[in-house]
Parts: C-alpha cells; sequence; structure tokens
C-alpha cells in the first residue's frame, strides 16, 4: 500500500523508468542529487520501506520545507542537505558515509524554478537576469551578458546552447549594451528576436529565438558541466558493490558526457551499462509533463 504524496501537479520526470533501473529495496542506502520538489524522492522513500536512509541533495534550498513535508509521511531517515551534487563525497563523509547503494542525478531545473519569475530562468515573464539555481553565489546571468567580450559571449552560446547564430546575436548584444545595460529577461529575449528577424510578440516556430541563448547562460552561470563532470568522476568509488547510477539529461552535451562516462567506466571494468541507448520518455509521460520530450536516462551498475 503506498501513501498519497502531496502537491500532485508535481510530475517528476521518467519515474517509472527511474525506478526501474535503480531498483531500490528496503534497507539501502540512496542519494537522490537534485531533490528539487522531492518527486522523485518520494517514489524511492516509499521502495524503501521504512527501511535504509534517503540523501535529499540540492544546492537550491528554496524548497526545502515542501521537502520535508512531502517526506514527513513516509516513515524512513532522511537527510536534507544544501549543496552541489559535485560535492557528493564531502556530504555523504559529513554524514559518516563512505559507500551508498544508488545515485539518482535529474540533471534538469524543476518546474518550480522554471516557472518561477523571479529566478530569471524564462523570458515567459519579465524579471531580473539572474538564473543562479544556487541564489549565495555571486555572478548572475546578466554580469555575463554585460561583461563578456564579444568573442567569449559568441563561443559560450556557440559551445554551450548549440545556437548557430551565436556570433550575430553576441555582436546584438555587445553593441546593445552600449546603449545601456541589459538587465532583465524580456530585454535580452526582444532583442535576440529582433536580431534574428522575428517579431517578439508573434514568433513563429517550435521555439522562441532566444531559448537556446538562455539555455546557454543558465549552464554558464551555474558551472553545469563542470560540476558534472565532477560527479560522474566521483560516483564510481562512491557506490557499493552492485550499486547504480541513473543520471537523467536535458541537452545534447550532459548526455554526451554521462554516456562517455559510463562507456569509460566499462572499459575499465567497473561499470555495467545497463542502458545500452539513452531511455526517453512514453507519449503518456509527454502528455502528463511536456518538459519531459527531452529527457534521456542513462543507467549503469557498479561491478
Amino acid at each position: 500500500m503506498t501513501h498519497e504524496a502531496p502537491s500532485p501537479q508535481h510530475v517528476p520526470v521518467l519515474l517509472e523508468q527511474v525506478l526501474e533501473y535503480l531498483d531500490p529495496q528496503p534497507g539501502q542506502t540512496i542519494v537522490d542529487c537534485t531533490t528539487g520538489l522531492a518527486g522523485h524522492a518520494y517514489a524511492l522513500a516509499e521502495r524503501l520501506a521504512g527501511q535504509g536512509r534517503l540523501i535529499c541533495l540540492d544546492q537550491d534550498s528554496t524548497y526545502f520545507e515542501i521537502i520535508r513535508q512531502k517526506l514527513a509521511t513516509l516513515p524512513i531517515r532522511t537527510d536534507i542537505v544544501q549543496g552541489n551534487f559535485s560535492d557528493i563525497d564531502r556530504v555523504l563523509a559529513d554524514l559518516g558515509l563512505k559507500k551508498v547503494d544508488a545515485i539518482l542525478a535529474d540533471l534538469g531545473l524543476s518546474s518550480a524554478q522554471l516557472d518561477d519569475p523571479s529566478r530569471g530562468f524564462t523570458f515567459q515573464a519579465d524579471a531580473p537576469l539572474d538564473m543562479r539555481i544556487d541564489r549565495s553565489q555571486r555572478t548572475t546571468a546578466a554580469d555575463l551578458v554585460n561583461s563578456l567580450p564579444e568573442k567569449d559571449l559568441a563561443d559560450l552560446l556557440f559551445t554551450l546552447g548549440d545556437e548557430r547564430f551565436s556570433r550575430k546575436i553576441s555582436r546584438a548584444i555587445y553593441q546593445g549594451r552600449h546603449q545601456g545595460r541589459i538587465t532583465t529577461t524580456i530585454q535580452l529575449a526582444r532583442l535576440i528576436a529582433r536580431t534574428l528577424n522575428v517579431d517578439p510578440d508573434h514568433h513563429h516556430g517550435r521555439i522562441h529565438p532566444a531559448t537556446k541563448t538562455f539555455m546557454a547562460l543558465r549552464i554558464a552561470v551555474n558551472h553545469e558541466f563542470e560540476h558534472i563532470e565532477e560527479l560522474l568522476a566521483k560516483a564510481p568509488g562512491l557506490l557499493n558493490p552492485a550499486g547504480r547510477f541513473a543520471a537523467i539529461s536535458f541537452h545534447s552535451g550532459e548526455d554526451r558526457l554521462i554516456k562517455v562516462a559510463f562507456q569509460q567506466g566499462k572499459q575499465q571494468g567497473y561499470y555495467e551499462i545497463l542502458t545500452r541507448k539513452p531511455i526517453t520518455a512514453t507519449e503518456d509521460q509527454i502528455r502528463q509533463n511536456p518538459r519531459s520530450r527531452s529527457a534521456k536516462l542513462r543507467a549503469a551498475r557498479r561491478v
């Protein structure tokens, strides 16, 4: 018998697939590296059946009270820790743990973060150009937009956002900021739309022309790729024999890092790859949560 979780409007991405490939069992110790609104964490805690331990790690403490309230309905030992998943070894050491049985990393932003205008992740509403996941860090997206040299900004948009118009957009930003500091999401989104000859109020097509620029800036502000590389490097040494590691990515660069790390682990004899190719959402899951359309799950088992 399962408990009914609060906040049913939150639909965790690829939940059934995560449970299948992590295969949580009573008595295990599991780390959810990116707890968010605890959608995955709640389901994992249910599978632990009152035994074992769940470590909830997230660098954004905004929703910690929601996490506590959700997990309080389940009889499971839970630790809620603020920190980046790249610090997972330090976090576990502080908790008196050397190894765990499973690690989950959902590398996408939560819907709550994306839908909160004050965070500056989206151009659906006007807000400060922030994009910090951990609000205690200093550098914001506005800092990058207004200070990076034109070439460095173009390289950032191309490398992290796969933006083919990176040089054109960078040139427009460079020229625009000389007329006044670019400080809001709408200000930047409109500048990009006009640069690409798109009506900023009535753009036609599948995605807004500023989408890739915003993604690249978010990745850069939060040093996301560097933190992912650290997590991937540390995970094998933190898993018990037969321990499992599952990672969900939303960006081709993230997926590439995970794929390479798992392949290297297999070649070096410490990973068995459980997913021959990335696992994607079903049509039903996409209907329930459209953001799951771009999600990819890869999993490996410690040999």
